[in-house]
């Protein structure tokens, strides 16, 4: 079940909570973590752990001596092999005695380091009771095959494997858990008044303990909500340390979230990997007359939202602003991916007419869903005519995928259980239609040209954009297998996505480097992507070939659905910025722009003159992708450049054809013109989506 608002709990005296990913991530809500921690009362707030992989060394000298954090009571570090009393300033002795037994620190780095593919980590992340290693994108059986070889040897280990990367190798009784009932038994603390967080599967340790509480970061990978799916635990809507506070709140440690507080420009650490990307102008703090224009957007994306508010769902566009002609009638329609778009965009949104638009998008799609489970492409309002066909007859893969999702959000932000029991087998269709696109098995999706949203663009077989939303899918539909405690089947549409998302990071980002003892590529595409290094993840993979252009939509996606780490986030960033695709406005779809006569040219990219270079989804700018490239960056920690790229979005959204604030569906990419319908759904709901993760909504507190 989606958690539901609780009575005040008694007093907790011990938080435990993972650094990398939950408490570290984003700059700006770390601090707004250690601010309100050191707000609290020393003697009414729970004693405070961290519990992490890295070593305690490591946590003081990146955290705590630099003040990214506050102060803790103790640290337990390596994955649970070592305990410090922080207070104290000294290791705790007693604990060290756990780990002799069975644990032969020579003979594990020899088998393990005989593995093929494997790469040691950093000495930072090493100590002598904790063996770690990078191994990228293996399979259960792979990791199972290597458990029992440290078995066979005599050797009583503890082998974790999290974010389909990280492998340590520890002894037996070594975990995050175990280290941490250890520490609640030496303090007498019963497991009930313990709260603990975390976002990967080597957390999952902690979240076991009996009767302890949990707070799952919204950004937390698949593993662990497999890991805990019958467990009662508090899911939050925030990310990283902003979804830690909520959790804090929810559970009665702080009495609210505390509003965003950038911090001051002279005092902001500037990364080594920022290098030299941005200018002054980038970096500035907003000035008032910005301010004022990001607000004034944010009331007239308001008005151009209820635009589209019709009593069967959201419009694709307004319909009493835009004239339709020929086959522009079918703008007059509820389109599943606009509709459901708008919908995740808005979910935090309360007012009734907005939330009750919310509602009847999704069952007028739902309730036009065929029996073998394919969603409509749209559904007309005039009649409630469904259409299942795009251009050319081609159906519309990803109207089920963002179904799935949205469904997803709405059930979890309303507990409208009712709504899910409803459609409960509707749903299952959907996603078996959705499977069956996967003939191969190998966990990707097969899509025909012209299958998606670019539903004039010649892209098909596995696509970036369609493959991310499948993963995503996955999380989502396994997640709604959980509210209605169908817990063995939610696992295994957790544990898929996990196998999902490691084929898109095999595929999709090509490399030269060869993992030592890893088989031969043979496929055609695997041999091409060797000609050099990808600095994002493609658009498009077929078994003959690949595509090199960047899908700016399909790598912003990735990273907000937690594809791809912030290291891959940092790097696609890093050229998409230098290659200038917010540039004049953000942003442009796809870099660069198919020109006649490249091999990627179809001829009816000339129809109706919509797909000529730097125009629709030929490399032109959209403010739906716009206000997720905001987030993209604000999550990334670039507060600055991200606000900044926020004025640009809203001087986009004002230009308007005829009058000002249309919020239209594109714009040229070289021009920066507006062109499209007026008063898009999507555009709107992205601005007002972007604003909000800002916090710079009218009423939000003034960060500066």
């Amino acid at each position: 079940m989606p958690p539901e608002p609780q009575a005040r709990p008694a007093p907790l005296r011990l938080f435990s909570t993972d650094l990398d990913g939950t408490l570290i991530g984003n700059p700006e809500s770390t601090q707004r973590f250690r601010q309100t921690w050191e707000s609290l009362k020393p003697a009414l707030r729970p004693l405070l752990v961290y519990n992490t992989g890295r070593t305690v060394r490591d946590v003081q000298e990146s955290f705590i001596t630099t003040r990214r954090l506050p102060d803790p009571d103790y640290i337990i570090g390596g994955v649970g092999t070592q305990l410090r009393d922080w207070r104290a300033r000294r290791d705790v002795a007693e604990f060290g005695a756990e780990f002799g037994e069975g644990w032969d620190l020579a003979k594990v780095e020899e088998i393990v380091g005989a593995t093929p593919g494997i790469e040691r980590q950093p000495p930072q992340f090493l100590h002598p009771y904790k063996s770690s290693w990078y191994w990228h994108r293996v399979d259960r059986e792979k990791v199972a095959a290597l458990r029992q070889r440290l078995a066979d040897a005599g050797l009583q280990v503890n082998v974790v494997y999290s974010s389909l990367r990280d492998l340590d190798v520890l002894p037996a009784r070594a975990s995050k858990g175990h280290a941490l009932a250890w520490l609640c038994e030496h303090l007498k603390v019963p497991f009930n008044q313990v709260l603990v967080a975390g976002d990967t599967g080597n957390d999952s340790s902690m979240f076991l303990l009996p009767d302890v509480k949990g707070i799952v970061v919204e950004n937390a990978q698949p593993e662990l909500f497999e890991a805990v799916v019958k467990i009662p635990v508090f899911v939050t809507r925030k990310v990283h340390a902003d979804g830690v506070l909520e959790g804090l709140q929810h559970f009665g440690v702080i009495p609210e979230i505390p509003p965003s507080q950038s911090v001051p420009t002279g005092q902001r650490p500037r990364a080594a990997w920022q290098g030299m990307l941005f200018g002054p102008e980038s970096l500035r703090s907003l000035r008032a007359e910005d301010r004022d224009l990001i607000a004034n957007g944010y009331t007239q994306a308001l008005i151009a939202l209820r635009k589209n508010i019709t009593p069967v769902g959201f419009s694709a566009c307004s319909l009493d602003d835009n004239t339709v002609t020929g086959t522009d009638a079918n703008y007059r329609s509820v389109w599943a991916r606009d509709g459901c778009f708008t919908i995740v965009q808005t979910i935090e949104m309360t007012e009734p007419d907005i939330r009750d638009c919310q509602r009847a998008t999704l069952r007028t799609l739902l309730d036009a869903v065929t029996v073998t489970g394919q969603v409509p492409a749209n559904v007309r309002i005039a009649d409630g005519e469904p259409e299942y066909a795009g251009v050319g007859g081609i159906c519309s893969i990803d109207s089920g995928l963002w179904l799935i999702v949205a469904v997803y959000h709405y059930v979890t932000h309303t507990g409208d259980m009712s709504l899910l029991r409803e459609y409960s087998a509707r749903l299952q269709k959907i996603m078996d239609w959705l499977s069956a696109h996967d003939s191969n098995n190998d966990g990707l999706l097969e899509i025909p040209e012209a299958g998606d949203w670019t539903d004039l663009f010649g892209r098909s077989y596995h696509v970036l954009y369609d493959e991310v939303l499948w993963y995503r899918a996955n999380v989502c539909f396994g997640r709604l297998l959980e509210y209605q405690q169908d817990f063995e089947r939610a696992a295994d549409y957790l544990r898929w996505s996990q196998h999902i998302a490691g084929k898109i990071n095999a595929s999709f980002w090509p490399t030269t480097l060869v993992e030592p003892g890893a088989p031969v590529h043979t496929s055609f595409a695997n041999r091409q992507s060797s000609l050099g290094d990808a600095q994002y993840l493609l658009a498009e993979i077929t078994p003959f070939g690949f595509n090199w252009r960047c899908d700016v939509l399909g790598n912003v996606l990735a990273f907000l659905t937690n594809v791809i780490d912030v290291d891959r986030a940092r790097t696609a960033f890093r050229f998409m910025w230098g290659a200038g695709v917010s540039s004049p406005w953000p942003v442009a779809n796809l870099y660069p722009a198919v020109q006649s006569g490249d091999p990627d040219w179809r001829p009816y990219y000339t129809v109706n003159l919509l797909n000529l270079p730097h125009h629709y989804h030929n490399g032109g700018i959209w403010p739906f992708v716009g206000g997720m490239w905001v987030r993209f960056i604000h999550r990334l920690g670039l507060s600055d450049i991200a606000r900044n790229e926020l004025v640009k979005l809203a001087q986009l959204n004002r230009l308007g054809k005829t009058h000002e604030w249309e919020f239209n569906e594109w714009a040229h990419g070289i021009t920066g013109r507006p062109m499209g319908k007026a008063y898009q759904a999507w555009s709107a709901a992205a601005y007002l989506r972007a604003c909000q993760e800002l916090h710079l909504a009218p009423g939000a507190s003034r960060d500066e």
